[in-house]
C-alpha cells in the first residue's frame, strides 16, 4: 500500500491563467490554462494523474473565480478528466486570488486554509512527471523526520515552536519541513526554444542530517539519499538583470559563511511539486518558501534585510566541513562587530530556525517537465505521441501516459493517405483524406485532414480542418482553426477559431485575432488576415 493511501495525503493543484501560452488562452475565462490539449488531453490531466498514480484521491484544483464555470463544466463533461474513478477532484475559487498572486500568498487564503487538514503536495497544472510519487513521498517522510529530530534533541529538546509557541505534537514534531524537486532542462531536442531556467544555490545534508548507512548502489539509490538543502532559488531571468544592474553576482556574506560546501546551478527549473505539512501558515512555511526562493535584489547588502535575516553569531563549529557528529562540545562564538551584544542575551530568531525546505535535483530520464510555452508543448505532446499504446503492449507494460491506441478511429483513415503510426496520435473521429500525409504529429478529435496536405512534427488540437494541399511544419494549430488551400506554415502558431487565408507563406508567425483590431506588429496577423 502506498504511503499516500495509509497517511491521507492531499494534493492541491493551481489552474492559472496561462499567460505564456496566450494564442491558445487569449479567453482564460472560456478556456484557461489547464485544459489545453497536451498529446490529445487536457493538460490538468496530468498532475490529477500523478496523484492517482501516487494513491492520492483527496484532490483540490484552484482556479480564479472568472475560470471557475469552463473548469467546472471541463471537469464534468471531458471524457479523460471523467475516466478517473471516484472521488472525482474538487474546485475551488477563493475571492481574494487574482492572476498574479504568488504561492506564498495563495496558501494564506482562507479558502485554501480551509481545505489543508493533513499533508500536501502542492503542484502545478501544467506539471507532466513520470517520477514515482511514492518515491518522492518516501523521501520526504524520512529525511525530515531525521534532520528534525536531530535538531531537537540535541538542540531544543523541549522548546516551543518559533511562530507559534505551542509545543510542538508528535506529529510536527517528527516532519514539519518541505520537499521541492528540480529538474534538468539541458536536452537533446533542438525545438525548445526559451524554457525558463533557475539560479539554484543548494548545500549538502550534514552528516547528522544525511542517511547514516550509503547506499549498495548509488547509480540506483533511492530519492532520500541525494537530497540537499535548498539556500537560494530565482529565475534566470531575474538574475540576469540584476547582474546587469550590479555588474555582476552579488550574495549574501551569510550564505557563504554558514555552508562551506555549495553548489550553484543554472539549468536547473524548479517544477513547483512541493510536500508540505499541514497548517503552513501556523508553522511559518509561507515564510520559508518566501525565504528560500528570495531573489537577489534581497540578496544585496542592505541593512535592513541584514538585520532581518543574518545571525550576529557565527557558530565556528558549524563552519567546519571536518566535525563530528557527535561532538558534544560547547559551540564557540564569534560576535558580528556591528552588532556586539552582552553574552547574556540569546541569539534572535533567524531563518535557521524556520522548518527546512530540501530539494532533489533530478538528473535522470524519466520525463520531468512544465509546460509552459508553445514550444514545450508542441515538444511534449510529439515525446508522448511516441510511446507504445497500451493495445500494443499492454497495460502493465505501457506507460501511465500511454493512449489505448494510436488511431482512435483507423476507419476514416483513407487507404491511399500516409500515416505513421508509431509517432502519432490520431483522437476521435479524426478524418484523414486520401494522399494526405501524417508524420510524427497529434490530431486532435474531430479533425479534418483534407486531400493532399502535408502536416509533419505538428500539433492539431480538436476542430480544426486542413484544407487540399496544406503544408504544415512544427506548427501548432489551435481548436477549430482552419488552414486555407495550399498554405505553407512552419514554425507557426495558429489561434483557436482563427482562419487562415489560402496560399498564405509564413515561418515564426502566431496568427490572432484581438477583440480590438489593429496593424500587423511584430509578425502577429491580427483580424483573421494573413501576411504572403
Amino acid at each position: 500500500m502506498s504511503p499516500s493511501l495509509t497517511l491521507g495525503f492531499q494534493a492541491l493543484i493551481l489552474c492559472g491563467p496561462g499567460v505564456s501560452l496566450n494564442t491558445f488562452t487569449s479567453k482564460p475565462d472560456d478556456f484557461p490554462k489547464c485544459l489545453i490539449q497536451v498529446a490529445n488531453r487536457p493538460m490538468v490531466y496530468y498532475p490529477i494523474e500523478f496523484c492517482r498514480r501516487t494513491g492520492i484521491t483527496d484532490i483540490t484544483l484552484i482556479t480564479p473565480q472568472s475560470s471557475f464555470p469552463a473548469v467546472n463544466s471541463a471537469m464534468k463533461l471531458d471524457p479523460h478528466l471523467t475516466s478517473f474513478h471516484s472521488p472525482i477532484p474538487s474546485i475551488i475559487a477563493p475571492k481574494g486570488l487574482d492572476m498574479t498572486m504568488g504561492t506564498a500568498q495563495l496558501l494564506r487564503l482562507p479558502e485554501v486554509q480551509a481545505v489543508i487538514k493533513t499533508d500536501f503536495i502542492l503542484l502545478p497544472c501544467d506539471l507532466i512527471c513520470e517520477v514515482s510519487g511514492e518515491a518522492l513521498i518516501e523521501a520526504w517522510m524520512t529525511t525530515q523526520g531525521v534532520v528534525n529530530q536531530s535538531k531537537s534533541a540535541r538542540e531544543r529538546r523541549n522548546s516551543f515552536n518559533t511562530f507559534d509557541k505551542k509545543p510542538l505534537d508528535v506529529r510536527q514534531k517528527g516532519r514539519h519541513g518541505a520537499f521541492t524537486i528540480y529538474y534538468q532542462t539541458a536536452t537533446k531536442d533542438d525545438t525548445i526554444k526559451n524554457e525558463a531556467t533557475d539560479f539554484v544555490a543548494i548545500a549538502p545534508l550534514t552528516h547528522d542530517e544525511a542517511a547514516v548507512i550509503p547506499p549498495t548502489d548509488p547509480d540506483n539509490a533511492p530519492i532520500r539519499f541525494n537530497l540537499s538543502k535548498l539556500l537560494l532559488s530565482t529565475p534566470m531571468a531575474t538574475t540576469k538583470d540584476k547582474m546587469e544592474q550590479e555588474k555582476g553576482l552579488l550574495l549574501r556574506h551569510s550564505l557563504l559563511q554558514t555552508h562551506a560546501r555549495i553548489r550553484l546551478l543554472t539549468t536547473f527549473r524548479d517544477a513547483h511539486l512541493y510536500i508540505f505539512p499541514p497548517l503552513g501558515e501556523n508553522l511559518g512555511l509561507t515564510r520559508m518558501i518566501q525565504y528560500s526562493t528570495v531573489n537577489l535584489e534581497e540578496s544585496s547588502f542592505d541593512s535592513n534585510i541584514e538585520a532581518k535575516y543574518i545571525d550576529p553569531r557565527i557558530d565556528l563549529q558549524r563552519l567546519s566541513t571536518t566535525k563530528s557528529a557527535l561532538n558534544t562540545l560547547p559551540p564557540k562564538y564569534i560576535h558580528d562587530p556591528k552588532s556586539l551584544k552582552a553574552e547574556k542575551n540569546p541569539p534572535p530568531a533567524t531563518p535557521a530556525d524556520l522548518p527546512q525546505l530540501l530539494a532533489y535535483v533530478y538528473r535522470g530520464g524519466n520525463l520531468i517537465r512544465r509546460i509552459d510555452n508553445p514550444s514545450l508543448l508542441l515538444a511534449t505532446s510529439l515525446h508522448l505521441a511516441k510511446l507504445p499504446s497500451i493495445e500494443e503492449v499492454g497495460r502493465e507494460s505501457a506507460s501511465p501516459f500511454a493512449h489505448a491506441r494510436k488511431i482512435s478511429s483507423p476507419e476514416l483513415v483513407a487507404s491511399r493517405s500516409m500515416v505513421t503510426a508509431h509517432d502519432c496520435l490520431l483522437g476521435d473521429h479524426v478524418a484523414i483524406e486520401s494522399t494526405a500525409v501524417v508524420k510524427e504529429s497529434c490530431i486532435g478529435s474531430n479533425c479534418h485532414i483534407h486531400r493532399g496536405a502535408r502536416i509533419i512534427r505538428c500539433v492539431v488540437m480538436e476542430g480544426a480542418v486542413v484544407e487540399e494541399r496544406v503544408q504544415l511544419s512544427g506548427c501548432v494549430i489551435g481548436r477549430r482553426a482552419r488552414i486555407g488551400r495550399e498554405s505553407v506554415l512552419r514554425d507557426c502558431e495558429v489561434q483557436d477559431c482563427n482562419v487562415v487565408s489560402g496560399k498564405v507563406e509564413a515561418r515564426d508567425r502566431k496568427f490572432m485575432v484581438f477583440e480590438t483590431g489593429g496593424e500587423v506588429e511584430d509578425g502577429v496577423e491580427t483580424e483573421g488576415e494573413s501576411e504572403e
